[in-house]
């Protein structure tokens, strides 16, 4: 998979789980459902709060520790994430570990050092399965007056602005369409996966990050949502030539990138940039 389509892939694995890992912690818990019943039937209250609480703590663990592993995942993938903010599977440890201890010191009867032991070992459990969150971040370095982290900062939004336009495209009904819109987002990604290799490009494709990308999520959004409520054949059109400008000005703006020469599409965007004012979109 070349750079382009794992910076894609990172994106869109922020917003759905990219495997099984860490479900079995929502299983652990089933069995304090027996237990529950059983000792509200006996009438042991401590028990049945113990019991009940200790299942809510663990799915809540459980909970964590999946949005944990899905931000390393991105962060792992991708040269712009950031560290995740919260260190979600260091906290699904601590309170695996603590539910542990509290059902095997009030619910089991172990005494205190005991139930510290069990603790313990759930806690060591978490670490040796899915180890702690990362801290390290994927740095990138200074360029052209401009800071490693603006220049982290504005593919961040760039890369959301993408994920928008593939959005947009999930609500319209047109194949062709949605295989024009998914290439240009195609060539976008590899756009910002260039300027992450190299932060020096990010001078030459500020111009692309600060209007076209948002001017193409812009016009992809308001087509998914006019197209919806219409069916009229030249609004369709209309949109079909905005996007094979928008698709060659893109390519040709990440050939440029790759040829490392001097930024010189203006006549093109000046083109583009027409076609969206036109359009309404600027």
């Amino acid at each position: 998979m070349n750079q382009f389509n794992k910076l894609k892939q990172s994106v869109s694995d922020a917003l759905q789980p990219y495997s099984p890992r860490g479900l079995l912690l929502y299983f652990l818990p089933i069995a304090l459902i027996p237990g529950t019943f059983i000792a509200l039937g006996k009438g042991h209250v401590l028990d049945v709060l113990v019991n009940a609480a200790g299942f809510a703590f663990y799915m809540m663990a459980a909970w964590c520790l999946r949005k944990g592993l899905q931000a390393e995942y991105v962060y792992g993938k991708s040269r712009i994430a950031r560290p995740p903010q919260k260190p979600l599977k260091t906290i699904a440890a601590v309170i695996t570990a603590l539910t542990t201890g509290m059902i095997g010191w009030l619910g089991a009867g172990h005494s205190l050092p005991v139930a510290l032991m069990f603790a313990g070992g759930a806690f060591l459990g978490m670490y040796l399965s899915y180890g702690f969150d990362p801290r390290d971040e994927n740095k990138i370095t200074a360029a052209h007056g401009y800071s490693g982290d603006e220049i982290q900062q504005a593919l961040e939004d760039s890369s959301h602005i993408i994920r928008s336009i593939e959005q947009a495209n999930n609500r319209i009904r047109n194949t062709e369409l949605n295989r024009r819109i998914e290439r240009i987002c195609e060539v976008a990604y590899s756009i910002l996966a260039e300027i992450a290799a190299d932060p020096r490009d990010f001078r030459r494709a500020r111009k692309f990050l600060n209007v076209y990308l948002d001017g193409a999520r812009q016009v992809t959004e308001g087509y998914a949502k006019t197209h919806q409520q219409t069916q009229s054949g030249e609004l369709e059109q209309n949109f079909r030539n905005v996007l094979e400008t928008i698709e060659s000005v893109f390519r040709e703006q990440h050939q440029k990138l790759l040829e490392e020469d001097v930024f010189d599409l203006d006549v093109k965007i000046e083109v583009l940039t027409t076609q969206l004012k036109r359009e309404g979109i600027l």
